[in-house]
């Protein structure tokens, strides 16, 4: 039986706040479930750059129900998997299993989110496992530039820092400081609750009931500070590596931007695939890299458009001359209909083919409702995508890619 791509959905809010969201799939028997807390690295203040991060990491090792050991067994031993991530804005926490533990994986998730003991026994120890996690992300440049690019669009702001923190932040951290963010952010009216696979709402809403009984924290309304203004960056840094790596791009728009699909259209045909625009001009003309894209970040309030590109130093000028040439054109002439509906198509089928994952679907309906606080169909986004036109696309790329707004942030071999 094909999966059903244009799902049943329900919204429930519960009398303290908490949102609860699913999508029924009968066709699978499986079940995805997520608990999303609006609460990201940019909720941090300067003395707590990581701690959104650290705690993801430490509410695993007990919660007020069982031991660490047994959290990571809880899915595990059912055929299931349990797993968090950080964002600058989210922090969520999910499982995925068969859909007769759809209870086990909402205990567990919910577990997680109220009922953290943060033994002070494991502190220290998880302060040495997020510090090498630091070590090997900064070990990796094509991710590290990013770092450095984040930083340079949103300085002396917390969206320029590193959601995993720095190794001193870290070291700094104290059980009452994560308590005191916890008791601050991990409250009702900021709890998403999202479950897609087959089930039937009304389950979904009973087994949150109960399981959140008592979970009554009274409501702390996030200020969150919008970016100051945005003014042209150049950054080079050296660092003991072999390739060059390369990023240009600026500021962009927010998630409640009436632009924000246009952005999203433009940027396929830049560099979303084989057949974009970097990757046939660059990588496919001249053999300059192996690595060329585009990309695109959202956040509720700002956001940013980028080419990466990883290539010898040899070539990094003559790279950026590349793709500005790129940006320019775009911003100087409309793309043709055929290019305009090819990456529609590439848009939608894309959308289309993560529909087939009921963990796509979970963290698209959770994140969705942190950010508009309603569901957004299937169908509206699609309608959106069509009523792009080729003037919005070049109207885009013109408001973003002057010249005097695009920043560039290369990490260079050292001598």
């Amino acid at each position: 039986m094909a999966t059903q791509l244009i799902p049943e959905t329900g919204r429930t809010v519960l009398p303290s706040g908490v949102r609860v969201l699913t999508e029924t799939i009968p066709s699978v028997r499986s079940v995805a479930v997520g608990a999303f807390v609006d609460a990201g690295s940019r909720d941090e203040r300067e003395d707590q750059a990581g701690i959104t991060h650290f705690i993801e990491h430490m509410v695993f090792k007990g919660t007020r129900r069982r031991r660490g050991y047994l959290i990571n067994q809880r899915m595990e031993s059912v055929g299931g998997y349990l797993n968090a991530f950080t964002s600058k804005e989210q922090t969520c926490f999910y499982a995925r299993g068969l859909t007769e533990h759809l209870g086990r994986a909402l205990e567990t998730v919910l577990d997680l989110v109220t009922q953290p003991t943060l033994p002070a026994r494991e502190l220290e120890k998880e302060k040495d496992v997020v510090i090498e996690e630091i070590k090997m992300y900064e070990d990796a440049p094509e991710d590290h530039v990013f770092d450095f690019y984040e930083q340079a669009l949103y300085p002396e702001h917390p969206l320029g820092k590193p959601v995993i923190g720095t190794q001193d932040s870290v070291r700094s951290f104290t059980r009452e400081a994560l308590v005191e963010y916890i008791g601050r952010h991990y409250v009702p009216d900021r709890l998403v609750v999202s479950v897609a696979g087959n089930v039937r709402h009304e389950d979904v809403v009973r087994h949150v009931e109960r399981l959140l009984e008592g979970f009554d924290r009274g409501p702390n309304p996030s200020v969150r500070d919008a970016p100051s203004g945005y003014d042209q960056a150049e950054v080079r840094v050296e660092r003991p590596i072999q390739q060059a790596h390369l990023v240009v791009g600026t500021r962009a728009f927010g998630a409640h931007d009436p632009r924000r699909t246009s952005l999203s259209v433009l940027n396929t045909i830049l560099g979303g695939g084989m057949s974009s625009r970097l990757n046939q001009n660059i990588r496919e003309k001249y053999g300059w890299c192996y690595s060329v894209y585009s990309f695109v970040n959202v956040q509720a309030d700002s956001g940013d458009l980028g080419v990466y590109i990883g290539t010898d130093a040899s070539r990094l000028d003559r790279s950026k001359v590349l793709i500005e040439r790129e940006l320019a054109k775009l911003a100087e002439t409309a793309v043709s209909p055929r290019m305009l509906t090819r990456a529609k198509h590439q848009l939608k089928g894309s959308l289309m083919l993560g529909l087939e994952s009921t963990s796509n679907r979970m963290q698209r309906v959770g994140r969705v409702e942190l950010v508009h606080d309603r569901v957004v169909s299937i169908e509206e986004i699609v309608a959106e995508v069509d009523a792009v036109s080729a003037d919005d696309v070049r109207q885009v790329a013109s408001d973003l890619f002057a010249p005097e707004r695009l920043s560039t942030v290369a990490l260079i071999p050292s001598d």
